[in-house]
């Protein structure tokens, strides 16, 4: 319960964090370099055109999983200032890891990892998985269970990812289908394993303050201003990269619109509420990842925003309850209403537009 999760043995977590960021100098000495620097001045200005290109995109990115994520879990009001410091742990340790089994698995030439500025990207994708799935579990898990969770997760993803996009072909830039989804039914699953066995009753800590919900209301705005940057980041730059920016911002400014629609009239009083406002307004950057690239008309992008938060709303306010009462799942960021449910549109979105596209467009 939030404020009272198990504590860790005295010194496991100092050494356990120890030892692996020892492991990992050793493995980066003996392993890992750059590329060289090319003498060619038209290779040197194709470098530099890429990164200039990618790394205002990756600044956002890092806003969003540090400040954004981490004030958007303050909403529970004794357990604030641990879930901002166990996001910030889980982000540097699971990039870490990622980059070492990327490395091993994607990048290793002639017995050495070449490092740039993607691997890390996509290190810090399998990352976002991890700060995600852990919501499930949010304020009922020590630092070193949330550690054993990232250490197991970061390879199944890894896993998971490359059967999708490589072996299946599924065109989703965004990460609706292999970081939204996945990291949703992981920390379920999780939950699950870890507190499926009974019912766990609502402590009293647990209930958002109106402080807390400003802090949570806050990383939502921050992460709604960023989003864009975490779809379009792997697009090819131009056409394709302008129309999943557009396309984002028009999903995501339905899905705002909508969720304060949705839970005004869901609500008794009719009143707003935050906890529907601070996931049913990101829920538009989730669901439109896995076609922001498409070739489809603005309406459709509003349209997916607008169930999208409809999705979110509705789940928070029936669903919960009923996976609560039926399975005893415990879920207590909603990563199921925000991830899961319009993962699953999206998904669905994906393959409607694919076959509705001419066999003309590319």
């Amino acid at each position: 319960m939030a404020g009272q999760c198990p504590a860790c043995p005295h010194h496991l977590l100092p050494i356990s964090l120890g030892l692996f960021q020892g492991a990992l100098l050793l493995f980066f000495a003996l392993f890992v370099t750059y590329d060289e620097p090319s003498a060619q001045a038209e290779d040197t200005n194709l470098v530099a055109n890429q990164l200039y290109g990618i790394f205002p995109f990756f600044q956002d990115i890092q806003v969003m999983l540090v400040v954004g994520l981490g004030l958007l879990l303050t909403f529970l009001p004794r357990y604030g200032l641990s879930a901002v410091t166990h996001n910030f742990l889980l982000l540097n340790f699971s990039t870490q890891w990622a980059l070492v089994l990327q490395g091993l698995l994607h990048h290793l030439q002639h017995g050495q990892v070449h490092l740039d500025l993607h691997n890390l990207l996509t290190s810090e994708f399998a990352a976002v998985t991890v700060l995600i799935s852990v919501g499930a579990i949010l304020g009922r898990t020590s630092p070193c269970q949330l550690l054993v969770v990232a250490a197991c997760e970061v390879p199944i993803y890894l896993a998971s990812e490359w059967a999708i996009l490589t072996r299946l072909g599924v065109l989703d830039v965004g990460g609706t289908i292999t970081i939204h989804v996945f990291s949703c039914y992981f920390g379920l699953g999780v939950s699950k394993a870890l507190f499926g066995a009974a019912r766990q009753p609502v402590h009293p800590n647990e209930t958002p303050t109106p402080h807390s919900d400003f802090l949570s209301l806050l990383g939502t705005l921050i992460l709604w201003v960023f989003w864009p940057s975490f779809v379009a980041i792997l697009c090819q730059p131009g056409d394709a990269q302008h129309r999943a920016i557009l396309n984002t911002l028009l999903a995501m400014s339905a899905s705002a619109v909508t969720t304060v629609v949705a839970s005004s009239l869901l609500e008794r009083d009719g009143k707003l509420s935050p906890g529907h406002l601070q996931n049913g307004s990101l829920a538009g950057g989730v669901v439109i990842g896995a076609v922001a690239d498409m070739a489809m008309p603005p309406v459709a992008a509003l349209a997916l925003g607008s169930l999208s938060a409809v999705a979110c709303v509705l789940g928070f306010r029936f669903l919960t309850p009923l996976m609560a009462r039926k399975l005893t799942l415990q879920d207590q960021c909603g990563i199921h209403n925000l991830h899961g449910l319009p993962g699953i549109l999206g998904a669905m979105a994906s393959a409607v537009a694919i076959l509705v596209t001419s066999k003309d467009t590319s």
